[in-house]
């Protein structure tokens, strides 16, 4: 194993077979801090598998994933999220029947005991913070409506909201444009180039346009390995990436 390493997230000689498939196979992914990663690739081509790894959603078969240089491999997920990294998944999950304000102050980090808990309450801190957020996420006028009430792309954000509000040092989100009409996903890219002036963000997405709008570093995933990795248009140029992606 490699001895200790300044990057924000390393993950090395990472592999994960299900059933004999490996999904994920010898990776080796090095994320700075203050960085844009996007990683992009074919169906199938073990995406959604990093993130559940790095999250600890699914164990790794063999290899190494340090997190400012501590190994996480084989913390269990609350843990994990603890240490200061947030995923967001590709459906959100907000809770539909509370306002946009609760489902932020839900979110925000107490008191991690029960007492805590118990006398948690509403202080200006708390109001101030979520209104902060909400300016973020373009809902500060949302703020008394039902979540179930939002928009899909409002969904989206709140979510993200919900995720920041925990300020994670590192950032995980699964396709977060999919559906989005093109003025969301302008202003996605907007939030998320505005979220990483403190932390790190890794965004898996197929939308190309997207991708240039936000990438500073693009990884190209094929069958669980890395393809190719750089700025978009030494990936966009490389011939092994137009092979197995474009012209599909």
């Amino acid at each position: 194993m490699s001895s200790s390493t300044d990057f924000l997230l390393a993950l090395e000689s990472v592999s994960v077979s299900f059933d004999g498939f490996k999904a994920v196979d010898g990776l080796n992914l090095y994320v700075d801090k203050g960085e844009l990663r996007v990683i992009i690739g074919p169906n199938g081509a073990g995406k959604t598998t990093v993130l559940d790894l790095i999250c600890g959603r699914t164990r790794v078969s063999e290899g190494s994933i340090k997190f400012k240089d501590q190994e996480i491999t084989g913390c269990k997920e609350q843990e994990i999220v603890r240490r200061g990294i947030g995923r967001k998944f590709q459906t959100p999950t907000i809770y539909e029947h509370l306002t946009v304000f609760e489902n932020l102050e839900l979110s925000l980090p107490r008191g991690r005991n029960v007492v805590g808990a118990l006398f948690w309450s509403r202080t200006e801190e708390v109001k101030a913070r979520v209104q902060e957020i909400a300016a973020m996420i373009y809902l500060p006028d949302q703020l008394g409506r039902p979540a179930e009430t939002l928009s899909h792309g409002q969904k989206q954000w709140l979510e993200i909201g919900m995720l920041l509000i925990q300020d994670p040092e590192l950032l995980m989100l699964d396709e977060p444009v999919a559906g989005m009409s093109v003025s969301e996903r302008q202003k996605t890219a907007a939030l998320l180039n505005d979220i990483i002036k403190n932390r790190s963000v890794i965004v898996i997405e197929h939308d190309m346009k997207f991708v240039e709008s936000i990438a500073h570093r693009v990884t190209v995933l094929h069958q669980g390995k890395v393809l190719a990795e750089g700025d978009m248009q030494s990936v966009q140029a490389n011939p092994k990436v137009k092979e197995v992606y474009l012209g599909h």
